[in-house]
């Protein structure tokens, strides 16, 4: 979810988190550089051809030099992705530009998108668009159609299931919902218990706005969900995200739950993607952009907790403002840095390589260029140390 740039951090903090591949007091081993191994990029004006206006309630001034509104709906807000087995991806657009109050005119879309590294860039082979024909959503919907905008539901993430079906992770809800491979709504949207946004209809939030399912991700053996919060609980510790459980048989969370610890309470996650029934691939970051970003990372987080602290062990493994690129992939820098607000996908492509897309919020986020509304980037990484991934995840399609 996109964020106002980070404030107030200290200058202890601030040292603390910017070198986590300096030498440590503590006398442990720094952990090991990520390489940059691909880039390519889609441009941030970007359009759907032939489709509806958007952005009407941005205004007319300028935003990072493009003027509101469009002809047709921009390509954009890609907060979730799933691999496929030809070499494309299945990214989610997201609520839109920020807010229910600005986005009834963005509609929520899966887009099938194909990076061709040789060239730098992605192709946008097609993709349908979200739908509730059936009236499975109980509330009021912006359009008549019943077409879901970004005024309805949040969609922040996305895993698959083996019969083709999406499952999304909702914000305003926080809700799962269950979409078939045409984008149409199967079934009611399944709240989280005892946890509320200030969006939900049910009223009493006891989280923060946009703060709902940033991450999730299907168990190895296809049966569960694992949906992890943006945001902290009200009455939790801070800066702790419960990481829920969910059972697809009988459509229903578990009440099974972990924590995840933010590294500071200011921070938020992007994404999450099981690497077995243990671990968790998780993007943390900060909110900032551009030379002031300090924090976006990778860590590899274990359910087992073998300090016994009560949380997920946390494991560094790509500072993405420190990447290697001694072949300067893409004409970029050496070291790379990927210095966005939002940075929401990841996902496995084998045993030591992983793919981290960003959302770039067009047009309001410039963190590639100030005052340039950002491109929709898409890299690959070279982890230090092989995942040692459960098997039925690296060869899911």
């Amino acid at each position: 979810m996109r964020r106002t740039l980070a404030v107030g951090l200290t200058l202890l903090t601030v040292t603390a988190l910017a070198s986590p591949t300096a030498s440590r007091a503590d006398g442990q081993k720094a952990p090991k550089r990520a390489t940059l191994t691909n880039f390519a990029f889609l441009p941030a004006q970007t359009y759907l051809p032939g489709s509806e206006p958007s952005g009407a309630a941005l205004g007319t001034a300028p935003i990072n030099g493009v003027t509101p509104p469009f002809a047709d709906q921009p390509i954009q807000g890609l907060s979730g992705l799933v691999r496929n087995s030809d070499g494309t991806f299945d990214a989610i657009s997201d609520n839109g530009y920020g807010t229910k109050a600005n986005s009834a005119d963005f509609l929520l879309r899966i887009h099938r998108i194909a990076p061709d590294f040789a060239k730098n860039t992605v192709d946008v082979l097609g993709g349908i668009t979200l739908t509730d024909p059936n009236g499975h959503i109980s509330f009021p919907l912006t359009r008549p159609d019943r077409v879901i905008t970004g005024a309805d539901i949040d969609i922040e993430s996305v895993t698959r299931g083996a019969d083709g079906s999406y499952w999304m992770g909702d914000e305003f809800g926080p809700y799962l919902l269950h979409f078939d491979r045409a984008g149409r709504l199967l079934a009611p949207p399944a709240p989280l218990p005892g946890v509320r946004a200030p969006e939900n209809p049910a009223g009493n939030p006891n989280l923060g706005g946009s703060k709902g399912f940033e991450g999730i991700t299907l168990s190895p053996d296809g049966k569960k969900i694992n949906a992890l919060l943006e945001g902290t609980v009200a009455g939790d510790t801070p800066g702790t995200l419960r990481l829920n459980e969910f059972d697809i048989a009988s459509n229903a969370f578990t009440g099974t739950t972990w924590r995840y610890q933010l590294e500071d309470p200011n921070f938020a996650i992007g994404d999450a993607i099981a690497v077995d029934n243990n671990r968790l691939l998780i993007i943390e970051r900060d909110s900032a952009q551009g030379a002031d970003a300090i924090v976006k990372r990778v860590y590899l987080a274990d359910k087992r907790d073998k300090n016994k602290d009560g949380k997920l062990d946390k494991t560094l493994v790509a500072d993405l403002l420190n990447l290697a690129n001694p072949k300067h992939v893409g004409g970029q820098a050496d070291p790379f840095r990927f210095p966005f607000v939002t940075i929401e996908d990841v996902t496995i492509l084998d045993d030591r390589t992983i793919a981290v897309l960003n959302d770039n919020n067009f047009p309001s986020s410039s963190g590639r260029t100030p005052g340039k509304p950002d491109d929709n980037e898409f890299i690959t990484i070279r982890l230090a140390d092989n995942l040692h991934a459960d098997p039925r995840v690296l060869r899911r399609r």
